[in-house]
């Protein structure tokens, strides 16, 4: 038995696109790409007509199967010119590594880069701050003053109580010369900043610590930790002690300080099991130490 199938004939339309509504999907898409991505597409195709070239940008942008590919060709380009020219790049002056920094910034995982610190830094200074000895940077009187948390200011004293401590640095949130480690959370990628770096001589050695005082109420709290000891597990051979603390009533009925040390092994490779807030209260209960 043979059927009928009645096809209908499809009528295709060319509409006539104003200059300026061209401009305006351009001006979209080049937002969704980001770092003027779109103008040096444009410039490049600076031989091919304008409006031409700012739709095919405007239309490549819409296509999430295509852009997916590219990012993924483009992160891969980038890291392995990244990975083999990072030295080199560490050794330019700050201004143009920062903007090396920006582009690895941009990126949807963050590369390692080497840390360097500037000969100065820019740092807010209160009048009435508490005056601090053994910073690394001091102003032109040979001092440094900082308004610290609570928790801050307790940690860094019962530091700088110790005469092996033979410098500080407070690491300042998202500025150009902060240390910054990642961490995974709800499948988005983020920054911390942890609060104190410490530098130790130790039997005429320079030992690096990395000290977070964290609130146990921050629903962060387990995944900056697994964040901390990723780190730690990287670069267990630059730094010493990488520690989340939290104040804390001990045995004796007393609030203290106690510290988990990522950079213990055996507490890193705990800290890396955990999967929630929980389960690092219960870790903190029993690996936990006074420093």
């Amino acid at each position: 038995m043979q059927g009928t199938v009645l096809l209908e004939e499809r009528e295709y339309y060319v509409v006539q696109a104003a200059s300026a509504d061209v401009e305006r999907v351009f001006q979209q898409a080049g937002q969704q790409l980001g770092n003027g991505l779109h103008m040096a597409y444009w410039k490049a195709q600076g031989t091919r007509p304008a409006d031409e070239v700012r739709l095919e940008v405007a239309v490549l942008a819409g296509e999430v199967d295509a852009m997916a590919r590219l990012e993924a060709l483009a992160a891969a380009a980038f890291d392995a010119r990244f990975e083999q020219h990072k030295f080199a790049i560490a050794d330019l002056k700050e201004a143009r590594r920062q903007h090396y920094e920006k582009l690895r910034l941009a990126t949807a995982v963050p590369q390692a880069i080497q840390w360097v610190l500037p000969d100065s830094i820019d740092f807010h200074l209160a009048p009435a701050a508490p005056v601090f000895e053994k910073h690394l940077y001091v102003d032109d009187k040979g001092s440094f003053q900082v308004q610290l948390g609570t928790w801050e200011e307790g940690v860094l004293r019962e530091e700088l109580a110790d005469p092996a401590v033979a410098g500080w640095l407070r690491n300042v949130d998202r500025k150009p010369w902060s240390l910054e480690i990642s961490y995974g959370a709800h499948g988005v990628v983020s920054p911390m900043f942890p609060d104190l770096l410490i530098v130790r001589q130790v039997n005429g050695d320079y030992r690096f610590d990395i000290l977070e005082p964290h609130d146990a109420s921050r629903e962060d709290n387990a995944a900056k930790a697994v964040g901390l000891a990723q780190f730690a597990e990287k670069h267990w051979a630059l730094f010493d002690r990488i520690q989340l603390i939290r104040r804390q009533r001990g045995p004796d009925g007393k609030e203290h300080f106690y510290r988990l040390d990522m950079g213990k092994d055996a507490v890193r490779k705990q800290v890396l099991a955990i999967t929630s807030n929980d389960q690092l209260d219960q870790l903190f209960v029993q690996s936990a130490v006074l420093r």
